[in-house]
């Protein structure tokens, strides 16, 4: 900045200076200079005599305020004189502050350097603030990190708690995944061994019942036919006892058919109450509606009897069971509008945590200790109802109890004494050659009797290589192949049979399981249930005989 007010001084100044590549402003006033200065500049080069007389008060209140880092340099071209300066003078001078004094004439290197100079101390003056900003940035920054730290430790701390937290979770999950997984195979070897006893139990009981309706088909003696009927409803009970070894062993496919809700839960008392034990009150609640639903009956006993030892439980101290049937319009988003049937199964117990809620149908969870659950009940429990068309829902409040809901399709009742008929009189019309193929001696002595009687020609085999051998060239006009036997099961002998005689009919009898071979040999026609009555295997028999109807 130029303050020169006498003549072209400052014009003159300008030039040399801009040749000297420095950048230049005139001002016209001390006041001029110190609107320039707030601006931005380097020096100031001032005429003694600009100074004079004039209102410097704007430039004395610039140079005040200037902060502690700074001290601006001023070059003042003095006018040469004989003595010394008045005390007017040397006061400006003073309050200047930082001045060179350069007394004219003056050379004009000499007036480039003394700039030159002025301009490298402001550079330094500005580099001193930068670094002290930098020492206050610093000064600064360490004194948050000081007033943060115990702040950051105390959340780095949470951090690494949260982190051995999350750790110590998954090793307690990765330990509850292998304990169930252990607890699952000897699930799985116990459902195997539990399958193999309902195997045998159903041929005994195919004997067993088969022989009980030969009784009551043979004799007109009243005393005779009572017991021979009270034995042969104790067989039945132990036939759905085997058919429920079986749905814990889960080796059976769902047969849905319709089931009188109201008849199975009343049905199932005796159970319950052997189960349940005396320190939990039973409360039936039956539908007045009496309402049917589609659903195999026996996998939704289990059901049943899995909720209700779910919620006995839940009352170690005792409660109330509640058994209840209705007849409700769907409510749930996961079920296609429309009327179901429903059994609740509700108690006063413990009640679930909503937190856990999300999670009670997932195999292998269970809130129980290892060892006293599987973690497969309510699994098994939610796979019926979906399997059977409908869902499961609970309704729970902890401490408040729980009631689990099974929703069922609707039927239409089943007619008057479906599935209990009075047994009609054998027929001797039958006719045709029949093989029976079956390792279970009574088994196979039972059904041969029962198919001569009904009129058929029989021969029979006691395993799979002796019937296939029986086959030969003329093979007969119906196969009755058990499943499980030793060597090869009914599934292998059916494919060999398939290949010398792919018209044969063919019944396979099983007690045992309905496997994914078994759909791939047989259609659900094709099978025969063990146990079975004399009319069931009549009518399996006759069917399988029916020619085929030709399509047109």
């Amino acid at each position: 900045m130029l303050l020169a007010l006498r003549g072209r001084d400052a014009q003159v100044i300008a030039q040399l200076l801009t040749r000297q590549g420095h950048e230049c402003e005139v001002c016209d006033s001390p006041d001029g200079l110190a609107q320039a200065l707030a601006v931005g500049g380097g020096t100031a080069l001032i005429t003694e005599e600009s100074l004079g007389d004039a209102n410097r008060s704007g430039l004395s209140a610039w140079i005040a305020r200037q902060p502690a880092w700074s001290d601006f340099p001023f070059i003042l071209l003095a006018t040469k004189r004989s003595g010394r300066r008045g005390p007017e003078a040397l006061r400006t001078l003073a309050a200047l502050g930082n001045v060179v004094v350069l007394e004219r004439p003056i050379h004009g290197e000499t007036l480039s350097s003394a700039v030159s100079s002025a301009l490298r101390v402001r550079r330094r003056q500005y580099e001193a603030r930068r670094r002290l900003d930098e020492l206050q940035a610093a000064e600064e920054a360490m004194r948050n990190l000081n007033a943060t730290l115990e702040s950051r430790i105390l959340a780095r701390t949470a951090e690494l708690s949260e982190a051995n937290n999350h750790l110590m979770q998954e090793i307690a999950e990765r330990e509850r995944a292998q304990a169930a997984l252990v607890q699952s195979q000897k699930m799985e070897a116990v459902g195997r061994l539990t399958g193999g006893i309902a195997h045998d139990f159903n041929n005994l009981l195919t004997v067993i019942l088969g022989n009980l309706d030969m009784i009551q088909r043979r004799t007109e003696e009243e005393r005779l036919l009572r017991q021979a009927r009270l034995a042969a409803e104790a067989a039945e009970r132990a036939a759905k006892l085997t058919h429920q070894l079986l749905a814990f062993s889960r080796t059976q496919r769902l047969r849905l058919r319709p089931v009188d809700l109201n008849a199975l839960i009343l049905g199932m008392n005796d159970l319950m109450i052997r189960t349940i034990g005396p320190q939990v009150r039973i409360e039936t609640r039956l539908s007045p509606e009496d309402p049917w639903a589609m659903a195999d009956e026996n996998q939704l006993e289990l059901a049943i009897l899995n909720l209700a030892i779910n919620a006995r439980d839940a009352m170690p101290d005792g409660g109330v069971l509640t058994l209840e049937t209705a007849r409700l319009s769907a409510a749930d988003a996961e079920l296609a509008a429309g009327d179901y049937g429903v059994i609740r199964v509700a108690d006063t117990g413990t009640g679930v945590p909503r937190h856990l809620i999300s999670k009670i149908f997932d195999p292998f969870f269970t809130t129980k200790p290892i060892g006293k659950g599987t973690g497969l009940g309510l699994s098994q429990v939610f796979g019926i109802a979906r399997q059977s068309g409908g869902t499961v829902t609970i309704d729970t409040e902890e401490g408040a109890g729980a009631q689990f809901s099974i929703w069922l399709p609707l039927a239409v009742p089943a007619p008057v004494g479906a599935g209990h008929a009075v047994e009609a009189p054998l027929s001797s019309q039958g006719q045709g050659r029949i093989l029976v193929i079956d390792d279970d001696t009574a088994v196979r002595q039972f059904i041969v009797e029962c198919l001569e009687m009904l009129g058929y020609q029989v021969s029979q085999a006691s395993d799979g290589e002796a019937g296939l051998a029986s086959l030969g060239d003329d093979p007969p006009d119906l196969l009755i192949v058990d499943y499980a036997m030793p060597g090869m099961n009914g599934v292998e002998v059916i494919q060999k049979v398939r290949l010398k005689a792919p018209r044969l009919p063919i019944i396979l009898a099983t007690g045992y399981a309905d496997m994914d071979a078994v759909d791939k040999v047989v259609d659900q026609g094709g099978l025969l249930r063990k146990p079975f009555r004399i009319n069931a295997l009549q009518t399996a028999v006759r069917e399988a005989l029916q020619p085929p109807v030709d399509a047109d």
